[in-house]
């Protein structure tokens, strides 16, 4: 069991995950034929001459995402429609045969390097309009198709696949070739990750409403990531049982009761996908999300070692809707108020187990209205604490916790609450100002590395 805990814990990312962590939150442009249907998913029967984005701005579109603090942007360049927003050799359902005949792919990439954020695609396996689809020859087609997009368009910093297959136009399902495409995507673009239900780098959260679990694990079963390294032996527990149920939704995914049943685990951490309104396409009726649940989205994804991909879909002008475009600028002003400036303080390791660090957050002065404690683990070493406290001094020297939490890895954002807040006052026993607060890491998998901490 211990020498199992020990290979767990040393489950590394590669650079290039290290390298998404640091993009951290970006945006979803979902646009294309639907986005003048009214729908949500086209059949692929759309006349082409539908799109017609007028006033097709890509800088708009980077401008709008960065005021959110957005540091990438991912373009849908393929729906399940077919329609494909460059102008493909493998196809002509696409804008070379609409009244735009621009290449959309084009302009935002570049657009994206003039705003300096990341650009990636995402490519959809499903295509309701390719007569090849349900087909040997599909996968070759959209294999010309993956190479058009990862040779012709500059850096990619993330391909996107989802699992979506349906029906074709010959009434087939398509079996797909993941293999040959991540091979393709390793050969063109080695330094971009790719998001899959199954992996090898990035895997979804499983839903698409902005909820996240209650421990979000990077380091979790091959046999939910079958496409990801597995790093690690069987676990003790793995000739006993089966791990044959697991699925993204699974609340438990990297929890003890699950990775002790594992042949074998990987790094493979997740990403919360959701849009800024209801649906993933621009509808004139849908207004955004209020910003509180933005701004909550954002502390449980990006705050809680996962990676944020926020939809803002263009409107039939070509354009982010001034809703969306004011929303995002609230959510982005948001977080710089309150995450500008930490709060100075000095970190002080106390003497303590390897498993079990504690550490004293000392204020260079007593604060007030102190509100949250980012930590940081050194990834690049391994994901290992379990779980963990924070506490701060009260009138009494008692130390009731303000925050306890699960796991941390590469970035814990900590929502720190009086703890007799919801008792009778007579109760309390906190102070009105603080001079220092502790960490306390009450159970770890293997020494513990901290990259940060900081106070805001």
């Amino acid at each position: 069991m211990k020498n199992f805990l020990k290979e767990a814990a040393h489950v590394k990312p590669t650079e290039r995950q290290l390298n998404w962590f640091d993009v951290g939150f970006y945006a979803f442009i979902h646009f294309g034929v639907n986005t003048y249907t009214d729908r949500e998913w086209g059949d692929g029967t759309e006349e082409e001459a539908l799109f017609n984005p007028v006033h097709l701005d890509c800088d708009q579109w980077v401008n709008a995402v960065k005021a959110a603090g957005a540091k990438g942007l991912i373009l849908t360049a393929k729906h399940h429609d077919g329609f494909c927003l460059w102008p493909s050799c493998y196809t002509e359902h696409s804008v070379k045969n609409s009244p735009c005949k621009r290449d959309i792919v084009k302009e935002a990439a570049e657009a994206c390097k003039r705003g300096g954020i990341r650009f990636g695609f995402y490519l959809s396996p499903w295509d309701r309009n390719s007569p090849y689809y349900g087909t040997p020859e599909y996968n070759d087609t959209f294999c010309h198709q993956l190479t058009e997009l990862l040779t012709g368009y500059g850096d990619i910093f993330c391909v996107w696949f989802d699992g979506a297959c349906g029906e074709g136009p010959n009434g087939k399902k398509q079996a797909y070739d993941f293999p040959r495409y991540i091979e393709l995507i390793r050969k063109y673009q080695p330094n971009a990750v790719i998001f899959n239900d199954a992996g090898p780098d990035v895997r979804w959260v499983g839903n698409e409403a902005g909820k996240a679990r209650h421990a979000e694990w990077a380091v979790v079963p091959g046999e939910l990531c079958f496409r990801s390294e597995v790093q690690t032996g069987p676990g003790p527990l793995a000739d006993e049982g089966s791990l044959s149920h697991l699925y993204n939704t699974d609340q438990e995914i990297g929890s003890l009761s699950n990775i002790l049943y594992s042949k074998g685990l990987t790094f493979t951490p997740s990403e919360m996908d959701m849009s800024i309104r209801k649906g993933w396409f621009w509808h004139e009726n849908e207004d955004p999300h209020p910003l509180e649940r933005l701004f909550r989205t954002w502390l449980t994804s990006y705050g809680a070692n996962a990676c944020l991909n926020l939809n803002v879909p263009p409107n039939r002008d070509g354009l982010i809707d001034e809703r969306d475009v004011k929303r995002l600028r609230e959510l982005g002003d948001l977080i710089r108020r309150e995450f500008g400036t930490p709060i100075p303080a000095r970190i002080k390791p106390l003497d303590a187990p390897g498993t079990q660090p504690q550490y004293e957050i000392v204020f260079d002065q007593p604060v007030r209205n102190v509100k949250y404690v980012e930590i940081r683990e050194d990834i690049a070493q391994g994901q290992r604490i379990e779980t963990f406290q924070i506490t701060a001094d009260t009138h009494s020297g008692a130390h009731f916790p303000l925050y306890q939490g699960t796991c941390v890895g590469n970035r814990k954002i900590c929502v720190l609450q009086d703890p007799f807040q919801e008792q009778n006052p007579l109760l309390s026993d906190t102070k009105d100002y603080v001079e220092k607060l502790m960490l306390f890491v009450t159970a770890a998998r293997d020494e513990v590395a901290l990259k940060e901490i900081n106070v805001y």
